[in-house]
């Protein structure tokens, strides 16, 4: 009976691995997998004629596939893992005395002794010395230092906010994510613990969108924090005792076309001069999801009637169709030179009819139009007549911009032009800023100067992180303003704020073609000499938690067109690597000013994307396109379906790590060190704690104590890091995943608090919650 199970489940085995391999040599891959396949197909024959010689049979299968293993990969253990594990485990089982004792009835040769033969058990303990060995490497990352002096002391930190204060997004107009706060050191941060522990009450409902999730980062003015929800209601909250102090809800209808429910932050502004004390006179703006600016009380939370209708702008004002449920902003305005600005959000890929993507400047006060600029009339920045509207379905920004007051500049990150896949018919316009990094004039919105960082853009590589601002000293002594530029591809930009210009060298490299016959690609492309971007990938890089599911990868890749980074996307489908997660997202960089260094978290994560000719796209569901799914593009000639690039089992496709914490030198561009980030505890349906490396998406602060502050990985963890050398310092487990920007304040007794907000993200399936959670030393 042992033998008849045993060699059924070798033939099972072998006629998975040898149908899969011969199909996987036509197209061009390796011939392990169906010579694999033969191996397990001969030793169920031999097993079930009970012929010891299976054993060395065996024993020299698992050397053979232990040696390939070695050459394709080296000794990296995630990779190696997959290859051998099964093949170890089945040669165990060949191995124990129950199943040699199957062999002894019944051998037609007798002389044949496989109880005192040993080279079964001697192939499959080198192949446990090699994983050992493995495990013990780490062959992806990179370990080195940043310096730890300050380069410039007492540097500009964009915007007079107290030490202990946190008054926009990424803290000041500079957007740096950096707290001159040093309470907390990388010496007394293991002893963090929380403080208290808040909940909103805004939970994600059944009704809601896939897209769901709660990115926001609070702001801390005087004694009180302010934060959005992802319904858009406004709290704030007692910054020591994290009590609630009031709370507004702008009533958001649901609405089943919106792409995305959240809300990334608030924007505080108070009047220069007059009295503290009269109504609205520090004022809180929260963007909604229904396409509003709304005017707050900070003391109260009541709506300031005197700014725009009552208390509200509509932002559907001017745009060439409805906008309910295709436009809105998620990301918060930025305050600056007396004037409220903000961009918004379209429904990616939904229509050819999409919203505008008009950047405007209001009145602080008074809400009035001061000026508008279109990225499809860029010209012309007078506010729009009567009548007007703006141009449909410009290129957008969704993420948040940067301000130099100084220089009279706001820096802001745009996006592409729907459908993102499809270029034809692009405007001169739309070619010049789509993915590019734009500085208007605060005073009038005139362009100053444009960075494009993807030509032509066929992947959804918009520019979605906030520039962060400092002051860079050259190597001749002398500072030059500075703009660091996270893209989705990868590269830092690294710019002259002042003109655009790079600070650290920017090439064009030749990129690959073959688009469908309607459409072209760009010949180059731009890169950073400061750049995250990947190796491309090779069948090599194909990865399975088995054999099998790594077969079907590797068969995957095949069939995909895959020419590097900017391979075009086509009928057949195409490898998008670095794909629409991107390298670094909204969550941006952190950089500390004085010692001139950043803290970032980028994350590899490949996608596919298909063409699909508009005969054959199925008719709309309730799918809500962007990232994952198939994307409608109503009017163009074709839709595309898009997703991760995973295994039959959703893990994947390509190897470990997906996701590292890196340093690197501003002033230099050298990459000091990238380390894995992150567990595969959430992401499989057993606990594992494995530090694999995994995806992300949020943003780190950096602190004056050394320490950098990050959750955003897919596990439900916040986490400290020594900034010189990317080393983890303390985690503590969060009731939800903490797909935030984190930030740090201090109270009137100079105690320093970290906070995180703690609610999941809908389309990476981090677990929901609605907890805002602040940290402090015993």
């Amino acid at each position: 009976m042992i033998n008849i199970l045993t060699s059924g489940l070798l033939a099972l085995i072998g006629l998975a691995l040898a149908a899969g391999g011969v199909w996987l040599i036509i197209l061009g891959g390796s011939w392990f997998y169906a010579l694999a396949g033969l191996a397990f197909l001969i030793a169920a024959v031999l097993s079930n004629m009970k012929r010891a010689v299976v054993l060395q049979l065996y024993a020299l299968f698992l050397l053979a596939s232990l040696g390939w293993a070695v050459w394709e990969v080296g000794f990296d253990w995630w990779q190696l893992g997959p290859r051998g594990g099964l093949i170890v485990l089945i040669g165990l089982w060949l191995a124990t005395p129950v199943y040699r004792k199957s062999l002894s009835f019944g051998l037609p040769v007798p002389d044949v002794k496989p109880a005192r033969s040993y080279i079964l058990e001697g192939s499959i303990v080198l192949a446990v010395v090699v994983a050992v060995y493995a495990m013990l490497n780490n062959p992806n990352e990179v370990e080195g230092r940043l310096n730890e002096a300050s380069v410039v002391a007492n540097p500009d930190a964009g915007g007079l906010v107290p030490d202990g204060d946190w008054h926009q997004y990424g803290r000041t107009p500079y957007g740096q994510r950096y707290s001159p706060l040093s309470q907390i050191t990388r010496e007394n941060v293991g002893k963090l613990e929380q403080a208290w522990i808040y909940q909103t009450g805004d939970v994600r409902r059944s009704e809601d969108v896939p897209e769901t999730t709660y990115q926001v980062t609070p702001l801390k003015v005087d004694d009180t924090l302010y934060l959005c929800t992802p319904h858009s209601w406004a709290i704030a909250i007692d910054a020591q005792s994290g009590v609630e102090k009031w709370r507004f809800d702008p009533k958001v209808p649901d609405n089943p076309d919106r792409q995305h429910q959240t809300c990334r932050g608030v924007t505080y502004y108070k009047d220069a001069g007059g009295s503290v004390s009269a109504p609205c006179a520090a004022r809180i703006y929260l963007p909604t999801s229904d396409a509003r600016l709304i005017a707050l009380d900070s003391k109260t939370g009541e709506v300031c009637t005197g700014f725009g209708d009552q208390g509200t702008v509509h932002l559907e004002a001017g745009m060439p169709f409805s906008p309910a449920g295709y436009y809105y902003s998620t990301s918060p305005p930025v305050a600056a030179a007396g004037k409220i600005i903000i961009g918004g959000a379209v429904n990616d890929n939904y229509s050819t009819k999409e919203q505008s993507g008009v950047i405007r400047a209001f009145d602080i006060n008074t809400g009035e139009l001061v000026w508008n600029w279109d990225s499809g009339n860029p010209e012309d920045t007078q506010p729009l007549s009567e009548g007007e509207t703006y141009t449909a379905n410009s290129p957008n920004s969704w993420s948040v911009s940067s301000a130099d007051e100084a220089l009279g500049m706001i820096y802001v990150p745009l996006g592409n032009k729907v459908p993102d896949q499809l270029g034809m018919g692009r405007s001169k316009e739309v070619e010049t800023y789509s993915s590019s990094i734009v500085a208007l004039s605060l005073e009038t919105g005139q362009v100053q100067w444009v960075r494009q960082t993807v030509h032509h853009d066929l992947w959804d590589m918009d520019v979605p992180a906030q520039p962060a601002l400092l002051d860079i000293m050259g190597a001749d002594g002398e500072t030059v303003p500075a703009l660091v530029g996270p893209t989705k591809q990868g590269d830092i930009y690294v710019l002259d704020r002042r003109t655009g210009e790079p600070i650290i060298p920017v090439h064009e490299v030749p990129a690959p073609g073959g688009t469908i016959p309607e459409d072209f690609s760009s010949p180059t492309q731009p890169v950073s000499d400061l750049s995250f971007m990947p190796e491309p990938l090779t069948e090599k890089d194909m990865w399975g938690v088995t054999l099998f599911d790594q077969l079907a990868c590797r068969i995957h890749f095949n069939q995909l067109k895959y020419d590097g980074r900017y391979t075009p996307p086509s009928l057949q489908g195409s490898l998008i690597y670095p794909g629409n997660f991107g390298t670094f997202n909204w969550g941006s960089v952190a950089v500390d000013p004085e010692r001139q260094v950043m803290f970032g978290m980028p994350t590899y994560l490949a996608f596919t994307s298909k063409l699909i000719p508009r005969a054959d796209v199925p008719p709309r569901g309730t799918e809500k396109a962007s990232e994952m799914g198939i994307n409608q593009n109503e009017g163009a000639p074709y839709a595309v379906s898009m997703g991760p690039f995973v295994s039959p089992i959703g893990v994947p496709c390509q190897a470990p790590p997906w996701g590292y914490v890196a340093g690197a030198d501003l002033r230099t561009g050298e990459i000091a060190y990238k380390r894995k980030n992150g567990t595969v505890e959430d992401m499989t349906p057993l606990p594992l704690p494995f530090e694999v490396g995994v995806p992300g998406i949020g943003g780190p602060i950096i602190t004056k104590g050394g320490v950098a502050f990050l959750g955003a990985a897919v596990d439900n963890y916040f986490r400290a890091y020594d900034v010189t050398t990317g080393e983890k310092l303390w985690q503590v487990r969060l009731p939800a995943g903490g797909q935030s920007t984190p930030m740090s304040y201090a109270v009137d007794d100079g105690t320093q608090y970290v906070l995180i907000v703690a609610g999941g993200h809908g389309s990476i399936g981090t677990t929901a919650g609605d907890y805002v959670i602040a940290y402090k030393l015993p």
